[in-house]
């Protein structure tokens, strides 16, 4: 055994934090399973939070997580499927999805739209016609 009792450590490295499963034995004896997260906290330091789970229980904690999974990723299908009726509903309601708009960039000539409207992002700006001759607007 070596020092504090640890047999096995393994580490996952997530972007923000990390998870350690050490497996260790106490002075009794007992196996049990050590799961320590650890994440940066403010500053240099980190906040440390752990779990320790007995030998004699590891069945019954292995269930309830595989359970919970399973859990999970019914509900991720049922929702998949919840978002595609829905998108599918308002796709017969208003019909297929327009195309996109395409927009000029500031400063291009805008020889596209002879009718006088000059289209800027989301709002229209529409400029006055002047008779040239009159100086009236048409």
């Amino acid at each position: 055994m070596s020092i504090r009792g640890e047999l096995y450590t393994t580490e996952v490295v997530l972007t923000n934090r990390s998870y350690f499963f050490n497996v260790k034995e106490n002075r009794n004896g007992d196996v049990f399973l050590q799961i320590v997260e650890s994440k940066k906290g403010d500053g240099a330091d980190f906040d440390r939070h752990q779990i320790s789970i007995f030998s004699e229980d590891m069945q019954k904690v292995l269930g309830g997580l595989d359970a919970a999974l399973k859990y999970i990723e019914k509900e991720q299908k049922a929702r998949k499927k919840a978002r595609a009726e829905k998108k599918a509903a308002k796709a017969e309601k208003f019909g297929p999805k327009s195309e996109k708009r395409v927009y000029r960039k500031k400063g291009e000539e805008d020889k596209r739209l002879p009718d006088g409207i000059k289209r800027t992002g989301k709002v229209i700006h529409i400029k006055s016609k002047k008779d040239p001759e009159s100086g009236s607007e048409e």
